[in-house]
């Protein structure tokens, strides 16, 4: 056994200077008791809630062939008896993670580092079947937990037309604690930005999408972990923190994340791919997995070179631990374990199977029964937590919220007022608008009383239009929106409700303003009624008109939450409300007639020609004769009774719209 001064959980732990007796024997070191102390206690520092980390045997199992399946592909199975199976994701991981303390996970593509991670913080979906223990100062994850943990996924979901201190200020908002006013929230997010090193750029757009320039990825990822760090989390986990950042910047984030972990007392996991020498000397801990799932090593950083030594994984050149690790993870042993030069092609294959055999083998005998004990002897209360502070901090909030329902509205509509105005009213949207709009008053400009025909078109052009364009627009919201909207109700920022309302609310200002203008402009250069009450109506039927066709866009998007099939269906829908709207076929069989009843167009152009005329007035239909409108093939068809109704129902597919994406988004229960 190892004596208490080289075990220990902490900052790596034990006695650095000192010399290995045994290099197997150090891979894993269990921790002290309580009653002595070690390196790995720090002292108190900010975060008072201190969390260990232990996860014990977790195996992850998906299911392949299951039901996302064809029917033909199932028929084939039957034929064939093959059978769906199970596909193994993670093998036995275990590990412990100390306040203090920073574990990197690494390994190749597709080993299941992400779903690790994921499965630690209590986000993981319910497609597998997870098996194991996960605890956190030995309780399972609660609700309590969840709010005590930052999440920092691998994308940076963020709204790119925020400024940095915006996209902080609105999280403090609506993440922070009821307890605090809101001067003192957006203080707190300002103190998160000084401290990331935000400062100079708080004014800056986030960006990162096409024609949107923003802050660089470094400081794009800074504004990802400070959103967490908001809420000062005793235990962070990060995917990915330095994908996709030169050398110099994945520096600087893991060296701030070590800081974090050692002055604030935080529990620090992340997965990284490559790490270069200098990251990987950062980390105290290293846990390496296999390219198909299993755990291989576990223990100090340091440790590492010499336990592979130990089991005969040596190499002669000086390496990188991290590029040694990785290609042991695949299978590639080092070049002074390579068999001779004329038998390495023909055994590379069985090498590599080998390699990972003896490695699994060795991970069996020489780490997991010490690390057994590790995870026995760590002892929570011995770095400052005390029993029963978790169920405290949950009789504390006493709330599941952290904010009212009514504070939530009102962030999230200020805050989608703010990110939306510049999709509503780009450059490109109102230069199409307004050049459709002159056209298309030029084309019936001052169009004579007398010619009906042209007046109808007109009207049925007004449907049309403001019919379908807020259709496609409204298709793209949700499925383009989701990722955001799955982090945020993941933290439990806000409820479902509270979002879908403000958004609701939000489009009236952002969805209406071009229409209004579209009007004004066609509406007096084409020559319709003079009367004002007939404008003010004929205006207020588009604007409903358009509420009605995003509420459909809405509802398309998110019931399909993908914007091909969204598009695809749109387009159908508004082919087949173009077609049976009334104006271009007249004659439509009775077989098929009632599809017209489901085209929100239908009843907007009713309306409209309500507005515009009425059973008393008469055009000319030739040789100077006189006829009642009513009896004008475009507007028989669709008659000028029953207007109430009209309206009333395309009332109900305003709300009725709405409510299918409500329902639809409620499947997106966050993880």
């Amino acid at each position: 056994m190892m004596s208490p001064d080289e075990v220990g959980c902490g900052g790596g732990g034990g006695r650095r200077n000192e010399p290995m007796m045994n290099p197997i024997m150090v891979a894993v070191h269990p921790s002290p008791s309580v009653s002595s102390p070690t390196p790995c206690q720090l002292q108190q520092a900010a975060t008072a809630f201190p969390v260990t980390l232990k996860f014990e045997e977790v195996v992850y199992k998906v299911k392949v062939g299951g039901k996302s399946d064809q029917c033909w592909q199932k028929l084939m199975r039957r034929i064939t008896s093959d059978e769906a199976h199970e596909k193994m994701i993670l093998n036995g991981m275990t590990g412990v993670v100390c306040p203090g303390e920073m574990l990197a996970m690494l390994g190749p593509s597709g080993s299941g580092k992400t779903t690790l991670l994921t499965a630690l913080g209590g986000r993981l979906a319910t497609a597998g079947t997870l098996s194991g223990k996960i605890t956190y100062n030995g309780q399972p994850f609660s609700g309590a937990m969840r709010r005590r943990t930052g999440f920092v996924a691998q994308d940076d979901v963020l709204y790119p037309h925020l400024t940095v201190s915006e996209t902080l200020r609105y999280t403090a908002l609506l993440r922070l604690t009821r307890t605090l006013s809101a001067a003192e929230k957006v203080a707190q997010a300002e103190g998160v930005m000084v401290e990331l090193g935000l400062g100079r750029v708080a004014q800056s757009m986030i960006g990162g999408v096409r024609g949107v320039r923003g802050v660089s990825g470094g400081e794009r990822k800074r504004v990802s972990i400070g959103l967490e760090m908001l809420v000062d989390p005793s235990l962070l986990l990060l995917d990915e923190p330095t994908s996709g950042l030169d050398s110099t910047t994945a520096a600087k984030i893991v060296k701030m994340l070590r800081r974090m972990a050692i002055e604030g007392r935080r529990t620090v996991v992340v997965t990284i791919h490559q790490p270069s020498s200098r990251l990987y000397h950062m980390f105290d801990k290293i846990l390496l997995l296999s390219a198909e799932g299993s755990p291989i090593y576990y223990g100090r950083a340091q440790d590492s070179l010499s336990y592979f030594a130990s089991i005969g994984f040596a190499s002669s050149l000086s390496v990188n631990p991290a590029d040694l690790m990785l290609d042991l993870a695949n299978g590639i042993a080092p070049e002074s374990n390579n068999v001779n030069e004329e038998n390495r092609n023909v055994g590379a294959e069985m090498d590599a199977k080998e390699v990972k055999e003896k490695l699994m083998l060795a991970y069996e005998r020489h780490i997991a029964t010490q690390l057994k004990v590790e995870i026995c002897s760590v002892d929570p209360t011995a770095f400052g937590y005390k029993r029963g502070d978790m169920s405290a901090g949950k009789r504390c909030r006493g709330e599941t919220w952290n904010t009212s329902w009514w504070e939530q509205f009102n962030v999230l509509l200020r805050r989608g007022l703010k990110e939306r105005r510049h999709e509503s009213f780009s450059k490109l949207r109102i230069f199409q608008v307004l050049t459709v709009a002159f056209l298309g008053g030029l084309l019936w400009w001052h169009t004579p009383l007398n010619h009906i025909q042209d007046r109808t078109a007109l009207i049925f052009f007004f449907s049309v239009f403001w019919g379908f364009f807020p259709l496609y627009n409204a298709v793209f919201t949700f499925p383009v929106e989701r990722p955001m909207l799955l982090r945020e109700r993941s933290s439990g920022m806000y409820r479902l409700s509270s979002y879908f309302l403000a958004r609701t609310v939000g489009d009236l200002p952002m969805e209406l303003g071009l229409p209004t203008a579209f009007v004004i402009i066609i509406y007096w250069m084409g020559g319709l009624s003079p009367n004002p009450v007939t404008f003010l109506l004929s205006l207020f039927i588009v604007l409903f008109s358009v509420l009605v066709a995003q509420s459909l866009g809405l509802a398309i998007g998110a019931v399909l939450m993908e914007v091909k099939q969204g598009t695809t269906l749109a387009s159908v829908i508004t082919m087949v409300f173009l077609i049976a709207g009334g104006y271009y076929v007249q004659h439509i069989p009775l077989f098929i007639s009632w599809l017209k009843y489901l085209s929100y167009s239908f009843y907007c152009y009713k309306l409209l020609l309500g507005v515009q005329f009425t059973d008393r007035d008469f055009y000319e239909c030739g040789n100077g004769a006189m006829c009642p409108v009513t009896e004008f093939p475009a507007i028989k068809v669709v008659g000028l009774d029953y207007m109430w109704v009209a309206a009333c129902i395309m009332a109900f597919m305003l709300v009725g719209y709405r409510l299918v994406a409500y329902v639809a988004l409620h499947r997106l229960q966050p993880r």
